[in-house]
C-alpha cells in the first residue's frame, strides 16, 4: 500500500487549528515541525520552561498523510474552509510501502564514539566487546549517537568525566547521555525532559542498560545541583534555559545543538556565571564548555 504525504505551511495561531481540521477533513495523521529549525530564527518548543505556554512556533510545516486513494486537494479545501482560510499552497510527495522495521533498522548501525565507547543498537553485535557498549534502539526520542550534537557531548563526556562526579542531563530525550555517564562512573545522574514520552523511552534505556538515572519533568525535579550538567538541545532553548542550567551547575557545563553562527549569543546568555567556548565542531554544529567563573 502507499500514502501521500501533504506539506504546508501554517503560521503560529492556525498550525493547531489547520491541524485538527487535516484530520477532521480524512488525513491519517499531522505531523507538526519548525520551519525555521536549524536556522537563527529557530524556536523552543511548546511549553519550553521559561515561555508563557501555550507556544508554537512562528512558521510550522505541517506534514498530513492520506491514503492513496483520497484527493490532496479536497482534504486541503475541506480543512482550509473549516478554519476559515483560502486554499494555502501545498506540495504533495508519494510515501512508498515497505517493511518499516527492516527498513529503520538498516539504517542503524554500532556507532564508534571512541575507542573504549561504542552506541549499539539491540539487533548488532557489538563490535568490540571489551569496550563500553550502550543499547540504544531509535524511538520517539532524541538521542542514538547518529547526529553529530550527539556524538560531540558523548566525546567530551568520555575525555572529561570522572569517576564520582554528578551528572544532570537537560533534555534527556532517549536518555543516552545520561546512561553513557552512568556508565562512566558518575555517583549520580538525573535526566530531565519535557516530553513524557521521552521520559518513558530515557527509563527504558536506563533499565536495558542496567543503570541507575532518575529521570523527571522540569516541574518535578529536585534541586540538586550537579557537579557537571549536559544539555544537547538548540541555541534558543538553551539561551531561555540559561539560569535554570546554571543554578543547577557546580563546576562545568557542556551545552550542544548550537550551530558555529550561535555561539555568541549563547556564550553571552550564560557569561555572568559561566565563560564557554567552542570545544569542538563536527558538520557545521559545535560544542561549547565552561567553567563556572
Amino acid at each position: 500500500m502507499t500514502w501521500l504525504a501533504i506539506r504546508l505551511q501554517a503560521q503560529s495561531d492556525i498550525a493547531d487549528a489547520l491541524s485538527d481540521a487535516l484530520l477532521d477533513a480524512g488525513a491519517l495523521s499531522v505531523s507538526c515541525d519548525d520551519a525555521d529549525a536549524g536556522t537563527r530564527e529557530e524556536a523552543a518548543q511548546y511549553a519550553e520552561p521559561g515561555l508563557e505556554p501555550p507556544h508554537a512556533w512562528q512558521r510550522n510545516v505541517l506534514t498530513a498523510l492520506i491514503d492513496a486513494d483520497d484527493d490532496p486537494a479536497d482534504i486541503v479545501a475541506a480543512a482550509a474552509l473549516a478554519c476559515g482560510l483560502e486554499t494555502p499552497r501545498y506540495g504533495v510527495t508519494t510515501v512508498a510501502d515497505q517493511d518499516w522495521i527492516r527498513s529503520t533498522q538498516s539504517q542503524f548501525e554500532p556507532i564508534r564514539i571512541t575507542d573504549g565507547l561504542w552506541i549499539v543498537p539491540s539487533w548488532c553485535a557489538p563490535p568490540d566487546q571489551t569496550s563500553i557498549n550502550i543499547a540504544i534502539d531509535p524511538g520517539l526520542a532524541f538521542g542514538t549517537g547518529s547526529h553529530a550534537t550527539t556524538r560531540l557531548m558523548l566525546r567530551w563526556l568520555a575525555h572529561t568525566l570522572k569517576n564520582g562526579d554528578s551528572v544532570l542531563d537537560y533534555g534527556c530525550g532517549s536518555g543516552i547521555l545520561a546512561i553513557v555517564a552512568a556508565r562512566l562512573g558518575a555517583r549520580r545522574v538525573v535526566g530531565v525532559d519535557i516530553d513524557p514520552q521521552a521520559l518513558l523511552t530515557a527509563g527504558e534505556n536506563s533499565a536495558k542498560n542496567g543503570v541507575s538515572v532518575s529521570f523527571y519533568t522540569p516541574d518535578s525535579m529536585p534541586f540538586q545541583p550537579a557537579d557537571i550538567v549536559v544539555a544537547n538541545i538548540l541555541a534558543n532553548p538553551l539561551v531561555v534555559l540559561a539560569p535554570i542550567i546554571t543554578a543547577n551547575c557546580i563546576s562545568r557545563v557542556a551545552l550542544s545543538g548550537i550551530l558555529e553562527s550561535q555561539a555568541d549569543e549563547v556564550a553571552r546568555a550564560y557569561a555572568p556565571e559561566f565563560f564557554l567556548e567552542v570545544a569542538e565542531r563536527e558538520d557545521g554544529w559545535i560544542l561549547m564548555t565552561g567553567r563556572r567563573r
